[in-house]
């Protein structure tokens, strides 16, 4: 299990576009993607368990993989997180 903790930088947030741009980065991965926020955790790869959230600028947030790729989805979510503004 890898694990990595984010900041939202994006001063909307993450609303419905960039979450569906991480879903599609997690998606690729075989293993499981969970996305942590107020103890809430939800599959990374469920749209509505992203928004579900309600994640604002200034959030902290944690990206959890676990699995056969947990490594290489950690690191493709890490450059989705940055190429996209939405947490550093």
């Amino acid at each position: 299990m890898v694990e990595q903790t984010f900041t939202v930088i994006d001063s909307t947030g993450i609303h419905a576009r960039p979450a569906t741009t991480l879903i599609q980065v997690a998606g690729k991965f075989d293993s499981e993607v969970k996305l942590e926020h107020k103890g809430k955790s939800v599959n990374l790869k469920s749209i509505m368990g992203v928004m579900s959230l309600g994640i604002g600028q200034g959030a902290e947030i944690k990206v959890i993989a676990e699995g056969p790729d947990e490594q290489e989805a950690l690191t493709a979510l890490q450059e989705a997180f940055k190429a996209n503004g939405l947490a550093e």
